[in-house]
């Protein structure tokens, strides 16, 4: 893999990471990019405790990145890890970048006890389902349902 290094991301690493993020909506049917709300969001798990983000990066170059938040888990009895977005650029993939992402991610989730991790991904990306299968991830009979929260109105009373 070279000289690939894996850190967690810091508040210079933003553009990039928006960057990559722009790759990754571009596959993914259910979210539009857009720049300001993908920064904010980074911004919001840069500094939430629990929540990390990773990046790959090659001669201060990155290449690559993941993020989990941390949530209690009732059926586990414990916390569990929603890996929010893994994405590798374009030019990267296919030389194991994904792979030690993920993998400092489970280092990260065990220093912080996290028993058991769950992601979303697009049933149109089979690369990526194809990626993740090799990861030993499982398919679930569950369903992801979303809902939008209107936010802005307030009733008066």
């Amino acid at each position: 893999m070279g000289n690939i290094r894996i850190r967690r991301a810091r508040v210079a690493d933003l553009e990039d990471m928006v960057c990559l993020l722009q790759q990754l909506f571009s596959i993914e049917e259910d979210f539009d990019f857009d720049a300001v709300r993908q920064r904010r969001g980074l911004e919001m798990m840069l500094d939430h405790a629990g929540a990390v983000i990773l990046v790959a990066e090659v001669e201060s170059q990155i290449i690559g990145m993941c993020s989990g938040q941390s949530m209690v888990s009732t059926a586990e009895g414990a916390f569990s890890l929603l890996v929010e977005d893994v994405v590798v650029d374009e030019w990267w993939r296919g030389r194991g970048v994904g792979t030690e992402l993920l993998k400092a991610l489970e280092e990260w989730a065990r220093e912080t006890k996290i028993v058991r991790f769950q992601l979303l991904a697009d049933r149109s990306n089979k690369a990526g389902l194809k990626f993740y299968h090799k990861q030993t991830w499982q398919d679930t009979k569950l369903v992801c349902l979303c809902k939008r929260q209107p936010i802005g109105k307030r009733k008066e009373g």
